[in-house]
């Protein structure tokens, strides 16, 4: 009670209000609690199973010869790390610059246009881009940017560069937008043209936001499979680095291993399973620290 006879107590609609209000952040918090709950179920269901196989020789030997125990997925490994960096290397310049035309550039209703066409490329099952990459770069008659006729680490990386594509591409239009104006209004006043203002200030300021995108993108890439079947499908025993050839990657050793009957390679399946995993989620958490630093960094600006 207060002076007056006003009480501060809820009553009627402020009641039921209340009572609604508790019933929402309940079943968010259970929601998602049930979400990390089945992270950890699978991370840890992944690791238990993937135990009797980490070990050193996981990584620095290739697999174990036909009726031989132990080995090593150091060639899948290395494979998937040239994959990762061909597909890098095509993405990255092509997303950025397309991400600077649409956002610097561009006029805003064909903007809206590319935007939309990337948001439908980035919903594209990656087997239909596997398929398209095999009839572009493997199967067809005419080589197509020196692919040749045949399944390399080259046409890998291309059908993986198609998934990161949208990815960087977006992500950076993002960052880019959070920008400040005044940066770019201060630029052109001191009669510095358009695209270096872009270059020396719009990019360095949105940097961190690029690095966050390129990173979720590798995460992803990284564990892709079919796009792989068609186009860099090979169980190398040894550790080679050569992209104009086939090469051995996790995804296509988790998938290989797995159809085998031998216990010794069902269990470097659940450990090759787990390096991905963690590597994704060690690639996601550094992309989060990064992205949050960016924005922490525009904030500042602003």
């Amino acid at each position: 009670m207060i002076d007056g006879g006003l009480s501060l107590q809820a009553t009627g609609r402020s009641r039921r209000r209340l009572r609604v209000n508790r019933v929402a952040e309940g079943t968010a918090i259970a929601a998602a609690g049930v979400a990390i709950a089945i992270l950890v179920v699978v991370v840890g269901s992944v690791l238990v199973r993937a135990l009797p196989a980490l070990n050193l020789d996981l990584f620095i030997k290739g697999p174990a010869l036909f009726g031989q125990t132990g080995g090593g997925i150091a060639p899948a490994i290395v494979g998937t790390g040239v994959l990762v960096l061909i597909a890098t290397a095509i993405s990255l310049p092509i997303g950025v610059l397309a991400a600077i035309y649409v956002s610097e550039f561009a006029p805003r209703r064909f903007g809206n246009q590319v935007k939309l066409w990337l948001d439908v490329l980035n919903g594209f099952p990656s087997i239909v881009i596997g398929i398209f990459v095999f009839g572009l770069a493997v199967k067809s008659k005419v080589p197509i940017l020196g692919l040749g006729h045949h399944q390399s680490a080259w046409a890998g990386g291309f059908a993986l560069s198609i998934i990161m594509l949208p990815l960087v591409s977006r992500t950076t239009m993002e960052v880019l937008a959070l920008v400040p104006n005044h940066l770019r209004e201060a630029s052109y006043a001191l009669g510095v043209s358009k695209w270096r203002t872009v270059l020396s200030i719009v990019l360095p300021s949105a940097i961190g936001g690029i690095v966050t995108g390129t990173t979720l993108a590798i995460a992803r890439s990284a564990g892709e499979t079919a796009p792989l079947l068609f186009t860099c499908t090979y169980a190398s025993q040894i550790v080679t680095w050569d992209p104009s050839k086939p090469l051995s990657s996790i995804p296509f050793t988790i998938f290989s291993y797995s159809e085998q009957a031998d216990p010794n390679l069902h269990a470097q399946a659940w450990a090759a399973a787990f390096i991905l995993i963690a590597f994704v989620l060690v690639t996601s958490l550094t992309a989060r620290l990064l992205l949050d630093r960016s924005r922490r960094k525009l904030g500042q600006i602003q």
